[in-house]
């Protein structure tokens, strides 16, 4: 039988690649350091899981929740903006929770997107940043991730030469899988460009939090005029360590807002109740817990640049989020991410994510999580130390390593 039809549009799962190898690997008994996923090993702040336990003794708790938010949790939201970027957002048509932001955006794509509609994504980017409007029946249009002089230009020409006219832009800064990190400034040009363009924005703001270097990242909500255009989704996965919890928002322009709480109202009850009233305090809380995970997360950049640079592989250093960008070394290159990650599982111990999951544009990179401990980060150098050292003599009668692509 043939595929379905949203399935066929989808390209095959390059990371489920790598994983299948990771599972065998173990399987065998190999101790893999995984730094691939970005699933992050902290554990949810104590203060957190005990009102979590307070709230689910309420057996009121246990019924439905509301798809869009309990109104405690989206006052919380709408506070933190206000103290974070000086923006104020009405909780009531401006603020909706999702189930992260992955579902967020997923959601949306399909609340606005008409078949062919054509949407403006960076290449290369977070892989539901695509194919969140290719499933809803999108044409996805690919743009540089590089947030530079060379980013309205590329926005000019993907709007002269797109029929119909781009619908949406999609942004993604502090970015994953790149890190790279946006100004003020280059927000205002963005908007400036939208409302002149008549584009939707959506922003993916999940790493707002997660940053080493100079100021914290900006909102794009904080250029005045921006909410005329433009949805910002954050989530509470790695901000408070809680991936499993599934807590995530989307706030900004009422018109969009209401179209995404229109769809999921259809497909969703919300989060467990409980669940939103542990995030709701998290919000409200007095940001000591959001340092701790910051400061975290510095210390194992920092061992793994160190680390990692003394093992022979220089790894640019990454100003926000939980990963680093890391360019493939030369001599492994003409391999492409897949196969070379595919190398490391193998000869290492240490799986990474193929930088072409994100997007032809990354196939010369591997993304690496901050997902271990700096033991293991260092451990993981000493690994790739001895691969690196020894690859020509042991790989010679498996692979070519001058093959080309």
């Amino acid at each position: 039988m043939e595929e379905f039809h949203k399935v066929r549009r989808l390209p095959p799962y390059v990371f489920e690649q790598v994983n299948r190898l990771k599972a065998s690997a173990r399987a065998a008994g190999a101790d893999i350091i995984d730094l691939g996923m970005g699933n992050p090993d902290l554990p949810t702040p104590q203060s957190i899981v005990d009102k979590l336990c307070e709230a689910v003794q309420d057996p009121r708790t246990h019924r439905y929740s509301s798809s869009k938010g309990i109104p405690g949790l989206r006052r919380a939201q709408a506070a933190y903006y206000d103290r974070r970027f000086g923006v104020k957002l009405n909780p009531d048509t401006q603020v909706v929770a999702t189930l992260g932001s992955k579902e967020g955006f997923a959601n949306m794509a399909q609340a606005i997107t008409a078949p062919g509609d054509v949407v403006l994504c960076p290449d290369p980017t977070y892989p539901i940043h695509a194919f969140g409007f290719i499933m809803s029946g999108g044409v996805v249009r690919s743009i540089p991730a590089l947030p530079d002089d060379q980013f309205i230009p590329a926005l000019e020409r993907g709007v002269r030469h797109s029929i119909p006219k781009p619908l949406a832009l999609i942004l993604n800064y502090p970015s994953n899988p790149t890190a790279h990190v946006a100004s003020l400034d280059f927000y205002k040009d963005v908007v400036a460009f939208a409302r002149k363009n008549e584009i939707i924005i959506l922003s993916d703001l999940a790493y707002s939090e997660i940053y080493f270097d100079g100021a914290p990242p900006p909102s794009i909500l904080q250029v005045p005029g921006a909410i005329d255009v433009a949805v910002e989704f954050t989530s509470m996965s790695k901000t408070f360590s809680m991936p499993g919890w599934r807590m995530g928002f989307a706030v900004g322009n009422e018109r969009l807002i209401s179209a995404l709480t229109r769809v999921k109202s259809y497909l969703d009850y919300g989060a467990f109740t409980p669940i939103q009233v542990a995030a709701a305090s998290a919000l409200n809380g007095d940001g000591s817990d959001i340092a701790e995970v910051r400061n975290v997360y510095r210390h194992r950049r920092d061992v793994l640049v160190e680390s990692f640079g003394r093992a022979g592989w220089d790894i640019p250093v990454p100003a926000a989020t939980m990963f680093a960008w890391a360019p493939i070394p030369e001599k492994f290159r003409s391999l492409g991410s897949l196969e070379f990650s595919k190398l490391l599982i193998e000869h290492a111990d240490v799986a990474v994510a193929p930088g072409i999951g994100f997007g032809e544009h990354g196939d010369d990179y591997i993304r690496v999580a901050l997902v271990e401990n700096e033991h293991r980060i260092r451990q993981a150098a000493r690994n790739l130390k001895r691969f690196l050292s020894t690859a020509e003599e042991k790989l010679h009668n498996v692979i070519s390593l001058n093959a080309h692509r």
